[in-house]
This record gives C-alpha cells, structure tokens and sequence, in this order.
C-alpha cells in the first residue's frame, strides 16, 4: 500500500503534469503497474455494469486472381468508464514516461517513436530498453538522480 500512495496516488497529486526533471525506474514501473491493475478492474466494471458498447467493422478485399470479394469483421468492446480513466491518466503517464527518458539522460522527444506510424513497431521496443535502462549516475542535464533524494 506503501508503494500505491507514493508512486501511483502521489504521482497524480503532485507531478500530474511535470515533464521536467526526472523519474526513478521504481516510480515509473509502479505507475505502470497500478495503471494496468487499475485498468482491467474498469474494464471487468464496465463489463458487469453494461456500460460499454461492442461495436463491428467490416472491411472488404479482394482475394486471389479471380477477384474475388472476402469480407472480414472486427467486433470490439469498448467500456465507459474505463475510456474516462484512460483519458484521465493520459497526460500523467506521459509526463512520467518523460521524465523516466530524462532519467537515462534522453530527450523526451524519444517518446514519439511510440507514435511514428512507421517506425512504432521497433520504436516501442526501443522505448522499453530505455525504461529498463538504471537511472544515468548523479546529476544530469534534467536534473538530480532521484535515487538519491
């Protein structure tokens, strides 16, 4: 419970929208985790409460030499009130991913090869040795090492 006040609760009240300085391994991973925790109990919430909507997509392609036409569908399920936590914690989990590259001693803008439609399928796994990475020894341009406060 320690952990869920310091860096979940402490991390929304306090550097909600900080994207300076910089942010420990353990304060960026615990977010991570009590984010997801968090995320599937709305979801299963969402589900039992039936506030969600399922939607479906269908797309058509052609298939094979002789034109022939193949229909495919994509049902999915989206809930409410798990949308509404979502959009809630987007900028913190931003700001937190931020200052965890800033902790590496990169620049945020690392962050955008998340999104790069291109580049994302390997820029995500890059982003991921970056979190992983130990925090860079003493100060750095973004700031003091947060292990040692």
């Amino acid at each position: 419970m320690e952990q869920f006040n310091r860096y979940y609760l402490d991390l929304l009240k306090n550097k909600y929208a900080q994207f300076s300085g910089r942010a420990s391994r353990s304060e960026f991973w615990y977010f991570v985790l009590f984010n997801l925790i968090i995320s599937i109990v709305l979801g299963i919430l969402d589900g039992t409460l039936g506030t969600s909507y399922t939607y479906t997509t269908m797309s058509n392609t052609m298939a094979g030499a002789t034109t022939e036409i193949a229909s495919a569908s994509m049902t999915q399920t989206i809930g409410y009130i798990q949308s509404l936590y979502s959009l809630a914690v987007l900028i913190p989990s931003i700001a937190v991913s931020i200052r965890r590259l800033h902790d590496t001693d990169r620049s945020g803008w690392w962050l955008l090869l998340g999104v790069i439609p291109i580049v994302n399928f390997i820029g995500i796994f890059v982003l991921l040795f970056f979190y992983v990475q130990d925090s860079q020894a003493g100060d750095n341009r973004f700031g003091p090492n947060p292990k040692g406060l």
